[in-house]
């Protein structure tokens, strides 16, 4: 019980940072309702849960290799680079009033879209193992039990941060207007872009 709890805060606080997926679920509430938000959250969750179980079998010491490092990093940053010029994309189409025109978005297709923005930066398993790590030197990881209590904790806790924030954005995106769509949509892309160069120029200089 005590692991799941401290990997529910785990998944928690490491949801909560901004980054990518956010603004995605945020765009998403705000254009398509809480449904498709609350989909990218479990994609990221899931993604999160995997991660996290990587870096307790060791995964993070593969990715420690240089040239794997290289091609995960800019594959990663060529993803995030092609989310935000769809949005962009799309934000423009918004404006021209295309609005109608847009492709109608599923909740599969949100799942998918939270699972492929998440695991565009896979160095993360390297941040999961270092927590994992840390966690094995307290009596949290005392056994292999306690070890899966806490993988679920991380997807429940990231979970519940997305669908949190799903909610609330969602109840906002129903009062906003036009105008206030395409600024969030530019605000998204933009913001997706600059991970995206983000994570390329950390990628190539670490390596």
């Amino acid at each position: 019980m005590r692991a799941f709890a401290v990997g529910l805060m785990l998944g928690g606080l490491v949801a909560a940072q901004v980054g990518p997926v956010s603004l995605l679920c945020i765009r998403a509430a705000t254009r398509h309702g809480f449904g498709a938000a609350a989909s990218i959250g479990a994609g990221a969750a899931t993604v999160d849960a995997v991660y996290a179980a990587l870096g307790v079998v060791g995964a993070a010491a593969l990715i420690q290799v240089e040239p794997v490092r290289l091609a995960l990093g800019l594959v990663g940053a060529g993803v995030l680079t092609w989310m935000g010029v769809r949005t962009l994309r799309d934000a423009w189409r918004l404006r021209l009033g295309g609005e109608a025109a847009l492709d109608v978005v599923t909740l599969p297709a949100s799942y998918r879209t939270g699972l492929v923005a998440t695991a565009s930066n896979p160095l993360t398993i390297i941040s999961w193992a270092a927590i994992f790590g840390a966690a094995a030197t307290t009596s949290v990881l005392d056994s292999t039990g306690s070890a899966g209590a806490l993988l679920i904790g991380v997807m429940t806790g990231s979970g519940v941060w997305f669908v949190g924030l799903a909610l609330v954005a969602s109840r906002l995106g129903e009062r906003l207007g036009r105008r206030a769509l395409w600024s969030i949509d530019v605000a998204a892309g933009v913001g997706l872009l600059g991970f995206a160069a983000l994570l390329g120029v950390r990628t190539v200089r670490d390596v």
